[in-house]
Protein backbone atom coordinates (compact mmCIF):
# COMPACT_ATOMS: atom_id res chain seq x y z
CA UNK A 1 0.00 0.00 0.00
CA UNK A 2 1.76 3.73 -1.19
CA UNK A 3 1.97 6.49 1.45
CA UNK A 4 -0.81 8.63 0.60
CA UNK A 5 -3.62 4.86 0.68
CA UNK A 6 -2.09 4.21 4.43
CA UNK A 7 -2.30 7.40 5.75
CA UNK A 8 -6.01 7.89 4.64
CA UNK A 9 -6.91 4.28 6.21
CA UNK A 10 -5.18 5.15 9.17
CA UNK A 11 -6.72 8.21 9.74
CA UNK A 12 -10.00 6.72 9.28
CA UNK A 13 -9.10 3.80 12.13
CA UNK A 14 -8.03 6.62 13.92
CA UNK A 15 -11.51 7.93 13.85
CA UNK A 16 -12.70 4.73 14.71
CA UNK A 17 -14.36 3.84 11.05
CA UNK A 18 -13.53 1.36 8.17
CA UNK A 19 -12.90 2.24 4.45
CA UNK A 20 -13.74 0.35 1.92
CA UNK A 21 -11.86 -0.52 -0.83
CA UNK A 22 -14.25 1.67 -2.98
CA UNK A 23 -14.55 4.22 -0.79
CA UNK A 24 -10.26 4.22 -0.67
CA UNK A 25 -9.89 4.62 -4.52
CA UNK A 26 -12.76 7.12 -4.99
CA UNK A 27 -10.10 9.42 -2.60
CA UNK A 28 -7.05 8.38 -4.67
CA UNK A 29 -8.45 8.49 -7.94
CA UNK A 30 -10.01 12.15 -6.90
CA UNK A 31 -7.85 15.37 -6.45
CA UNK A 32 -8.84 16.08 -3.06
CA UNK A 33 -8.99 19.71 -1.87
CA UNK A 34 -10.17 21.75 0.83
CA UNK A 35 -13.54 23.47 0.67
CA UNK A 36 -14.40 25.64 3.78
CA UNK A 37 -12.74 25.69 7.75
CA UNK A 38 -15.27 23.16 10.20
CA UNK A 39 -15.99 22.14 13.22
CA UNK A 40 -17.13 18.50 14.32
CA UNK A 41 -19.30 18.79 17.49
CA UNK A 42 -19.34 15.55 18.36
CA UNK A 43 -21.73 15.87 21.30
CA UNK A 44 -24.40 17.75 19.93
CA UNK A 45 -27.51 15.07 19.63
CA UNK A 46 -29.48 15.41 16.63
CA UNK A 47 -33.28 14.88 16.32
CA UNK A 48 -33.90 11.04 14.76
CA UNK A 49 -36.38 12.34 12.50
CA UNK A 50 -34.50 14.55 10.46
CA UNK A 51 -32.46 13.57 8.04
CA UNK A 52 -28.64 13.63 8.77
CA UNK A 53 -26.43 15.27 6.09
CA UNK A 54 -22.96 14.92 7.64
CA UNK A 55 -19.62 14.05 5.84
CA UNK A 56 -19.27 10.51 5.36
CA UNK A 57 -16.48 10.11 7.88
CA UNK A 58 -18.48 11.43 10.89
CA UNK A 59 -20.66 9.14 12.38
CA UNK A 60 -22.30 11.23 14.80
CA UNK A 61 -22.93 14.69 16.29
CA UNK A 62 -23.03 18.26 13.86
CA UNK A 63 -19.97 19.56 11.72
CA UNK A 64 -20.70 23.31 11.42
CA UNK A 65 -19.18 24.61 8.10
CA UNK A 66 -17.64 28.52 7.67
CA UNK A 67 -15.25 30.55 5.63
CA UNK A 68 -13.07 30.56 9.11
CA UNK A 69 -13.83 28.20 12.19
CA UNK A 70 -14.80 31.46 14.54
CA UNK A 71 -17.58 32.02 12.02
CA UNK A 72 -18.46 28.16 12.66
CA UNK A 73 -17.92 28.68 16.19
CA UNK A 74 -20.39 31.96 16.18
CA UNK A 75 -23.15 29.60 14.15
CA UNK A 76 -23.30 26.75 16.79
CA UNK A 77 -23.59 29.42 19.75
CA UNK A 78 -26.43 31.73 17.28
CA UNK A 79 -28.58 28.40 17.30
CA UNK A 80 -27.87 26.28 20.30
CA UNK A 81 -26.54 29.06 23.07
CA UNK A 82 -23.86 26.91 23.77
CA UNK A 83 -19.69 28.02 23.62
CA UNK A 84 -17.01 26.28 21.36
CA UNK A 85 -15.51 24.94 25.21
CA UNK A 86 -15.95 20.84 25.69
CA UNK A 87 -15.94 21.56 29.65
CA UNK A 88 -18.52 24.14 30.94
CA UNK A 89 -22.12 24.22 31.71
CA UNK A 90 -22.35 26.16 28.65
CA UNK A 91 -20.30 24.60 26.56
CA UNK A 92 -20.66 22.07 23.13
CA UNK A 93 -18.73 18.88 24.84
CA UNK A 94 -16.32 16.98 22.50
CA UNK A 95 -15.12 18.95 18.92
CA UNK A 96 -12.49 19.10 16.73
CA UNK A 97 -11.59 22.15 14.32
CA UNK A 98 -10.97 21.19 11.24
CA UNK A 99 -11.78 21.39 7.53
CA UNK A 100 -14.22 19.68 5.01
CA UNK A 101 -12.77 18.14 1.55
CA UNK A 102 -14.41 18.16 -2.23
CA UNK A 103 -15.25 14.58 -1.69
CA UNK A 104 -17.03 15.21 1.68
CA UNK A 105 -15.33 14.35 3.69
CA UNK A 106 -14.12 16.10 7.76
CA UNK A 107 -10.35 16.41 8.07
CA UNK A 108 -8.62 17.72 11.21
CA UNK A 109 -5.70 20.61 10.83
CA UNK A 110 -3.03 18.00 10.15
CA UNK A 111 -4.44 15.91 7.07
CA UNK A 112 -5.76 19.03 5.82
CA UNK A 113 -2.18 20.51 5.93
CA UNK A 114 -1.08 17.95 3.56
CA UNK A 115 -4.47 17.84 1.67
CA UNK A 116 -3.85 21.88 0.52
CA UNK A 117 -0.09 21.33 -0.14
CA UNK A 118 -0.30 18.57 -2.57
CA UNK A 119 -3.10 20.47 -4.14
CA UNK A 120 -1.27 23.99 -4.42
CA UNK A 121 -3.90 25.82 -1.96
CA UNK A 122 -0.47 26.79 -0.30
CA UNK A 123 3.08 26.66 -1.42
CA UNK A 124 4.62 25.76 1.90
CA UNK A 125 4.53 22.49 3.66
CA UNK A 126 3.22 22.81 7.05
CA UNK A 127 2.21 20.42 9.95
CA UNK A 128 -1.39 22.24 10.81
CA UNK A 129 -3.73 24.24 8.13
CA UNK A 130 -5.64 27.02 9.77
CA UNK A 131 -8.28 28.72 7.38
CA UNK A 132 -5.57 31.88 7.49
CA UNK A 133 -3.24 30.12 5.35
CA UNK A 134 -5.90 29.38 2.14
CA UNK A 135 -7.60 32.75 2.12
Amino acid sequence: MDNKREEIVKYHLSMGQEISELELNEIMEKKEYILCAAIWYKDIPLKKDIPQVLPKNCDRGLVVLGHRHGQAMWTMSCLTGLRSVENAEDGVGEHEQGFLTNTNRFVDREEGAKIAFEYGQITEETTRLFSEDLY
